[in-house]
């Protein structure tokens, strides 16, 4: 996703890459957010996800903090929230650079306490992109596990988020395991095509083939 930001000279913003995706709804947009609901057919159940910018300038943060608050206020379906907050909730977050005002901190720490929001846990010290989701919706997925990916095109972090967890461990080990961090290798798409395109045969031997590429 950096990368496609790069080639198509965008400075910030937010995306939900799931046009023509039956199993998700859009409900609202803004400049500083997208909010659809996921329809999960494997787990017979509906939450919301939403793609969050904070404002980037500081006097206008507070705006965001109030964006939040309303979006919160639908508390009927279990309900994420991942992106770019641009704000920390505490000064042992922060690795360097101008200090954090206390203010600002606890502006921030608010808003999340308003909506209900507990922070999906992270890697590393100061993080402006954070997931954070209510209780109803951790106890659909108790055993998510959150990653945070590192590049070397971007002081942010793409954050994946796996709903199933350590449940995926059940699986064999013979069977075809996508690597997250392989959508950072620009290699990536080419060597799709060419193992793809060049298998015969059922997926499963498609995926094999791929697998011995990647």
């Amino acid at each position: 996703m950096e990368s496609v930001r790069l080639k198509c000279g965008f400075e910030n913003g937010i995306d939900v890459g799931a046009k023509g995706n039956p199993l998700i709804s859009l409900k609202s947009f803004s400049s500083f957010h997208i909010d659809v609901v996921v329809h999960d057919v494997e787990c017979d159940t509906t939450w919301r996800l939403t793609s969050f910018y904070g404002n980037p300038e500081e006097k206008n943060r507070r705006e965001s903090w109030e964006l939040l608050r309303r979006l919160g206020q639908d508390q009927r379906t279990p309900w994420v929230v991942l992106g770019d907050f641009n704000e920390i909730v505490s000064s042992l977050e922060k690795k360097g650079g101008r200090l954090r005002a206390d203010r600002q901190m606890h502006d921030f720490r608010m808003a999340l306490e308003n909506c209900g929001l507990n922070d999906l846990g992270y890697t590393g010290r100061e993080r402006l992109d954070r997931g954070v989701v209510t209780l109803s919706w951790i106890n659909i997925y108790p055993n998510y596990q959150v990653e945070h990916l590192n590049h070397s095109f971007s002081d942010h972090y793409s954050i994946l988020l796996d709903t199933f967890g350590n449940q995926r461990k059940n699986t064999s080990s013979d069977a075809f395991q996508f690597e997250a961090s392989w959508c950072l290798d620009n290699s990536l798409e080419g060597a799709i095509r060419i193992s793809w395109g060049g298998t015969t045969g059922s997926i499963p031997n498609k995926l094999k083939g791929l697998g011995q590429h990647l």
